[in-house]
């Protein structure tokens, strides 16, 4: 099968491509023909610094979304069959084999059916984008009448998050870096937008919220934003953590202390049985009410796939990046 696949760590110059043997699943694993393969900004962050700081395995097909047709099935598998159409996530967490290949294998949980109606472009996005959204969203429990501030709301987990949001019953505050995001951000339904690079962004988002600040906080970068959460973050709110653009971030501690701030985290690669059964029902909710866009800002071929991590590094895109791997 044809795959991209690296062998050290560095830039978008140690991704390879070449034939490899086609994999074969275990009894309890689901083999998959990949149609579209999702790119992120995690699958360019393991290429480039690893898992901490190593090469986890001596050979890596990266990337971990993806949506394609069932290929073959283990003896135990019965949710799914040869010939259906399905999206798959946690391709490359923890395992060697990503999604940037012509198959890959996966235990059965991990591989979700796709409706008809849903593109494979869409269902290559639903893996970390939708889930972390899901997850973001929700992690402190029902969000009705609460103001939410997504930060990034542009970016492919808040384009989702603010559609869950809203869906849910909150108003959503969302951060942007410029006019064609604001846009994006509006469009997905959010009640005001703010540039966080405005002088008085600060200001603005205490004027909208009765000088409160935000009741929840769905952060995407904990190291550059965390320094204003005594402004921002209402007392008694939560910040529910699911990344940060460094491995260190500084909090105001004493203000947290008087406020009763929370912080919370998770990875949307360790999510539960029941937390991933919740995520990807909602998903189905939203999918048969026709209630979800999911923007595909950029296409490339797999042979392109360093263009696609560089793109993603960048942080220029404007929508979700994907691979095509094949016309299925």
């Amino acid at each position: 099968m044809k795959s991209a696949y690296y062998t050290e760590l560095g830039g978008s110059d140690v991704l390879k491509l070449g034939e490899m043997d086609r994999p074969e699943p275990g009894d309890r694993d689901v083999r998959v023909k990949i149609a579209v393969s999702g790119v992120n900004p995690s699958d360019w962050k393991a290429r480039e610094r690893g898992r901490a700081g190593a090469l986890p395995f001596p050979l890596i097909i990266p990337q971990s979304d993806g949506a394609g047709i069932v290929d073959a099935i283990g003896g135990a598998v019965t949710h799914v069959s040869e010939g259906d159409r399905v999206w798959v996530l946690n391709g490359q967490w923890q395992r060697p084999y990503g999604t940037a290949a012509e198959y890959t294998v996966l235990p059965a949980k991990y591989v979700i059916p796709l409706p008809d109606t849903t593109s494979f472009e869409e269902g290559a996005c639903f893996g970390i984008p939708f889930l972390t959204a899901h997850q973001s969203v929700f992690f402190d429990g029902d969000v009705t009448g609460q103001t939410i501030l997504i930060q990034g709301g542009a970016g492919t987990v808040g384009h989702h998050a603010i559609q869950i949001a809203k869906r849910a019953g909150a108003h959503v505050i969302a951060t942007v870096s410029g006019p064609k995001k604001a846009t994006i951000a509006r469009a997905a339904g959010a009640d005001e937008v703010l540039n966080y690079k405005d002088e008085d962004y600060v200001d603005q988002l205490l004027g909208l919220t009765a000088g409160r600040g935000a009741d929840r906080i769905i952060e995407v970068s904990l190291s550059a934003n965390a320094a204003l959460y005594d402004r921002i973050l209402a007392p008694k709110g939560t910040a529910i953590i699911y990344g940060s653009g460094e491995p260190l971030a500084q909090v105001p501690a004493m203000s947290f202390i008087v406020r009763g701030a929370q912080l919370k985290w998770f990875i949307v690669y360790e999510l539960t049985e029941l937390e991933l059964t919740a995520g990807t029902a909602y998903l189905e909710g939203m999918l048969a009410d026709g209630a979800l866009d999911t923007l595909i800002g950029a296409r490339f071929p797999l042979d392109d796939i360093s263009a696609a991590h560089d793109l993603i590094a960048t942080g220029q895109n404007l929508g979700n990046v994907v691979l095509t791997v094949a016309d299925l």
